[in-house]
């Protein structure tokens, strides 16, 4: 399938526009949001000249990634398990203009929601600042909007563990199960789709911004990583904290390239 590599920002020049998608069968799945049937295939980016991997294509990155670590015997799989964190609001307006530039977020859990007057009436149950994490509803309120963004999940074919709130007001985790580099990749684009589509279902808006709100947590999306060869874990062994000096040096090599 051909496309205009121009239309994305930093990519391709208007003179040198076309760019391959070469779907991958193997990610095959229905979309259950439309009211129409309708299949997504998830496709690497090539060049049509070359016909290799684009080099600004992040799967293609993930790819290579992948090829490396078992063409130098590093190991034969590595296993990530990414937990990414979402607000969700019920109201969001912002302004940026000449004139006039802000912007005002609104949820009922929002501390700042303690004297406003509901049509239903204020019931009072909100978590304080920083003090959401598990909470129960009726403190929690989205338990039933989170048990179904996982049950979408897995129709979609995502393996899902978990869900809670998270510490600030409005947040929330889902949990999916550690997989492959490319194929927890290809399923963190799922998880963001579910969960953007599943909020907007209930009326509501979620945002993955790091910091939306100040004075209380920001989400983030720490990532489980291990490299396993020959079905045992490199990165056990007898260095500090238990750990192997190939480990260490794993994570030195993150921290060197943090910037990237």
């Amino acid at each position: 399938v051909m496309f205009d590599g121009s239309s994305i920002a930093g990519w391709k020049a208007i003179n040198e526009s076309d760019m391959v998608l070469m779907p991958d069968t193997e990610t095959v799945h229905m979309d259950p949001f439309f009211a129409q049937s309708t299949m997504v295939i998830l496709c690497d980016i090539l060049d049509p000249i070359s016909g290799e991997s684009y080099n600004r294509d992040p799967r293609g990155t993930a790819k290579k990634a992948e090829a490396y670590m078992k063409a130098e015997g590093i190991g034969d799989q590595i296993f990530v398990g990414p937990e990414a964190e979402f607000f969700v609001f019920d109201d969001v307006k912002y302004k940026a203009d000449p004139y006039n530039t802000g912007f005002k977020l609104d949820s009922t859990e929002l501390p700042s929601n303690d004297d406003t007057d509901y049509e239903t009436g204020n019931l009072g149950h909100r978590p304080r600042t920083k003090g959401g994490y598990f909470p129960v509803p009726p403190i929690d309120s989205a338990q039933d909007m989170r048990s179904e963004m996982l049950t979408v999940l897995a129709e979609m074919g995502v393996r899902v563990e978990k869900h809670h709130h998270e510490v600030a007001a409005a947040q929330h985790e889902l949990g999916i199960k550690f997989d492959t580099l490319v194929r927890n990749a290809d399923k963190m684009l799922i998880y963001k789709y579910v969960v953007h589509q599943v909020a907007n279902a209930y009326g509501k808006t979620a945002t993955f911004m790091p910091k939306p709100v100040f004075g209380d947590n920001g989400s983030g999306m720490h990532v489980h990583q291990s490299i396993w060869k020959g079905g045992k874990p490199t990165f056990a062994g007898n260095e500090y904290a238990g750990l192997s000096e190939s480990c260490l040096f794993y994570i030195g090599g993150i921290i060197k390239h943090a910037k990237a």
